[in-house]
């Protein structure tokens, strides 16, 4: 009676009753979790309890299995698996009884039952589990709450598992599936638990959709479904659709004439959002595909071969029925519009950008005399539209067709930007981004940039929304015009572009749209220093000394916000602060790599001094401010070279704190790569501060906690301290040697995409530390040194690693170039004596 009294007080609207009952559940989880689980699998087999007590139970049992946290649930699958064989049989025959059985949606029992499925189903365990469930929906005799309910578990499992444990299974679970969704079906909560467990199970059905009977049933049923009076099961029925062309393009065409394409313009007519969206998505998802055909297509034909799969060309085919659909849905504007929601507006905005990316010139003639018509329409929706809609059809056409529609459209576009409505100022200022980033000629053109450049400095001061995409404009607009410059012969920057006159005024109109009240709205303060960024990256020389000021600027508002820190209260305020440090280090980089040396060393102090206190203030609390300031301090060892050594005395204990960061593994991966800038800027000079920095990246090689992504980093870092500090890496070889060579002999699982990247990754830092060590140990023509010997016996290890990787289907291809780097250095060290490797070791070499 206990548990069934504190599981109702989880749902109470008394916050003391909450936290009671909080504090209860979490002590009995410590004290005894096994016998708690058994006590929550009672509760909600037992049909006599309240349905409050009975989902709380379900809810508390899913989550001792159950967390979004991958690590976390990693760990939770473990714990149960170590339970006694008795408790965990105890807990699933419960929840099993418990299907079926529940009163109210969705059942917490399927839940529980899924979540122990993920876990034991790998382990092969629970074997006739599926069975059962699948028994549970096709029995005549099964309530609509059984076959619902074990419908939904079913979905569940599907949506988590891995496609390969249910592969001997999908024929069972298709057909509990498929009798769910037919037509006969009387309850619509059936047909919709069956239709989403379809959507959950399209991977592991490629066997079905292979077979030709198979997939005309499976499509019937689908497509019927589609039908229903039911808004539930026909979204989902539209979703399985989307999956469905997505996952089988290739068997389509049979279904496309006669169902599909009838289906799916018919949702997009349809008032209700989340009908029009599925069908929207379904001719979005065929663009897409188009779209990589295309490209499969393409890189076929380079290399010779025919496409293993080919476009059958149904958006263009569909193109003159679609685009007034998605037209009419971009009239449908609200005026109070959220940035987050997604409606049919939106999607179709982003269908029709799909749908120019693949039909290219066939879809201007569509759009264009809707952009005509409309651009100066009385009704706001519809002016919106049509600039929404030039916007849209920007990327795919040749761009010498765009450019001559974008001259023409040029006037209005400016004009919109002055629009009464704030959407249609919005949508105009986000075209005329567009339009600077892929047509960036047409901005910068003399005829029009005049007039676009007030209008755009004009609009810094509307609505965020409006300034935020005006700041885009300009990234885009700055980098126009650097790339448009006349290029002088000897490499330098520019001398002028033409954006110079304007520079100044630029830079000080986004200065002070950066420092907006509003300016945490819609990312306004991010896209205004992103802007100036992008400026100072662009910059030419006669903006030089602008960019100077706007040094000194960055830094007296850097030491003003460190200032401000010791007075932030609010939580909101703190994330606003970090938000605004890390912005300033990053603006101050880019400005800091158009500074001249000799200026560099003039201001050097200031910059430091400003870092250091923001490490002295970061320590042991916000790991971004630690990264930004590494990263900005990173960005002075380039500009100063080896005048940044008198720094390192001030600055050393900050970085070997950073490399003993292995809880925020960015600030660590940032100190690691800090120690190659530093490496290349001081050369010799490093050696003083070597042995402890070695030390501690040896230590995080050799430490389990260190997030793996940080160790291929540490690998390449030996090969640039051994290039700084040449003869003396002697003293450091063979502990580095040995830990290569166990880098070397690494392997992953080859069905996970993400550990080959990492292999890649791994071997790549490999490689790069043996050509530094090998390039670093033999000297020069002048000074040869005698302690490259040393690395010969180890060369014949080099060039079977080396042959592993050749050999080796996923190799990246910047490993081979590597590869090729490194042989290239071996043979200029050794010279002669690497000609037996030639055939032995190698045939690469050959």
């Amino acid at each position: 009676m206990d548990l069934l009294t504190i599981l109702e007080k989880t749902t109470s609207s008394d916050q003391s009753e909450l936290e009671y009952a909080q504090k209860f559940l979490e002590q009995a989880a410590q004290q005894n979790l096994p016998e708690l689980l058994k006590s929550l699998s009672e509760v909600l087999s037992n049909g006599t309890n309240s349905p409050v007590a009975r989902m709380q139970a379900g809810l508390q049992l899913k989550n001792a299995l159950y967390s979004k946290d991958a690590n976390l649930k990693m760990e939770y699958q473990q714990r149960w698996l170590q339970f006694p064989e008795d408790v965990r049989l105890f807990v699933k025959l419960n929840v099993l009884n418990s299907m079926g059985t529940e009163t109210i949606r969705p059942s917490s029992a399927a839940q529980c039952v899924a979540n122990i499925a993920c876990t034991e189903l790998p382990q092969g365990l629970w074997p006739d589990l599926i069975t059962k469930l699948c028994q549970n929906v096709t029995n005549p005799g099964s309530t609509e709450m059984m076959k619902e309910s074990c419908l939904e578990a079913i979905g569940y499992i599907c949506q988590d598992i891995d496609p390969e444990i249910l592969l001997t299974q999908s024929n069972e679970i298709l057909t509990a599936i498929v009798h769910g969704m037919k037509k006969e079906e009387t309850s619509n909560n059936v047909r919709n638990a069956a239709t989403n467990a379809l959507l959950n199970s399209l991977e592991f059905t490629k066997a079905n959709f292979d077979k030709e009977t198979e997939r005309h049933f499976i499509m019937q049923v689908v497509c019927e479904a589609t039908q229903s009076e039911d808004t539930r099961v026909r979204v989902a029925a539209l979703q399985c659709l989307v999956k469905i062309m997505s996952l089988y393009y290739i068997y389509m065409e049979h279904y496309m004439g006669p169902a599909l394409f009838a289906i799916t313009v018919e949702a997009m007519k349809s008032d209700v959002d989340e009908i029009a969206l599925q069908g929207i998505e379904f001719w979005s998802t065929v663009c897409d595909e188009e779209v990589d055909l295309a490209i499969e297509l393409s890189e076929a034909s380079e290399a010779g071969k025919p496409p293993e799969r080919t476009s059958r060309f149904y958006a263009k085919g569909a193109l003159q029925y679609l685009v007034p659909l998605l037209l009419n849905c971009l009239t449908k504007q609200e005026e109070l519009d959220d940035d987050d929601e997604w409606n049919p507006c939106k999607a179709a905005g982003v269908c029709l950008m799909l749908m120019a990316s693949c039909c290219e010139d066939d879809i201007i003639n569509h759009v264009l005399p809707f952009v005509k018509d409309n651009i100066r329409h009385e009704d706001w929706r519809f002016r919106d539209a049509s600039v929404m809609a030039f916007g849209s059809i920007l990327e795919g056409p040749e761009p010498g067709t765009l450019k001559q529609l974008v001259d023409q459209a040029f006037p209005m576009l400016i004009e919109s930007l002055k629009d009464p409505s704030v959407i249609v100022r919005d949508t105009g200022a986000w075209t005329i981004g567009r339009v600077c980033e892929i047509l960036p000629e047409a901005a910068i053109n003399e005829q029009y940039l005049n007039p676009l450049l007030h209008a755009l400095v004009e609009g810094l001061d509307t609505e965020p929304r409006v300034a935020s995409n005006v700041c885009w404009a300009f990234s885009s607009l700055a980098e126009a015009a650097y790339e448009h410059a006349e290029q002088p012969d000897d490499g330098s920057e520019p001398t002028t572009n033409c954006l110079s006159s304007y520079f100044e005024q630029i830079v000080q109109k986004l200065i002070q749209t950066a420092d907006r009240g509003d300016g945490n709205q819609n990312n306004l303060r991010n896209a205004a220093y992103e802007a100036i960024m992008e400026m100072m990256k662009n910059s030419s020389k006669d903006c030089y000394t602008i960019v100077l000021r706007t040094l000194v600027l960055v830094l007296d508002k850097l030491d003003k916000v460190l200032k401000m820190e010791s007075m932030i209260q609010v939580s909101s305020d703190r994330s606003q602060f970090l938000d605004l440090t890390s912005l300033l280090c990053a603006t101050l980089q880019s400005v800091l790599r158009r500074i001249t040396p000799d200026d560099a060393t003039k201001i050097s102090d200031q910059v430091m001094n400003t870092l250091l206190c923001m490490f002295q203030s970061s320590t042991g609390k916000s790991g971004g401010v630690q990264e930004d300031a590494l990263l900005a301090v990173s960005t002075l060892t380039e500009v100063l070279g080896e005048t940044f050594l008198k720094y390192m005395d001030a600055f050393k204990p900050f970085l070997l704190l950073a490399l003993k960061n292995h809880a925020e593994y960015q600030v660590c991966i940032a100190a690691v790569g800090l120690v190659g800038d530093l490496s290349r800027a001081l050369g010799q000079k490093v050696l003083p501060f070597c042995d402890e920095i070695m030390m501690l990246l040896l230590e995080d090689l050799g430490n389990e906690g260190v997030h793996r992504s940080v160790k291929p980093q540490i690998l390449s870092i030996f090969g640039d301290i051994a290039l700084a500090v040449g003869p003396y890496f002697i003293n450091y070889l063979e502990v580095v040697l040995g830990t290569l060579q166990q880098a070397t002999q690494a392997q992953v699982d080859k069905t996970d995409y993400d550990m080959i990247d990492y292999l890649n990754e791994l071997r790549e830092g490999c490689l790069e530390a043996y050509t530094g060590m090998v390039q670093g140990l033999k000297g020069d023509a002048e000074q040869p040194n005698a302690d490259v010997a040393r690395l010969q016996v180890h060369v014949g290890h080099m060039i079977s690693f080396i042959e592993h990787i050749a050999l080796d289907e996923d190799h990246s291809d910047s490993n081979i170039s590597a590869c090729c780097g490194l042989i290239g250095d071996l043979c200029t060290t050794f010279g002669t004596s690497m000609l037996p490797l030639k055939t032995e070791k190698c045939p690469v070499m050959s």
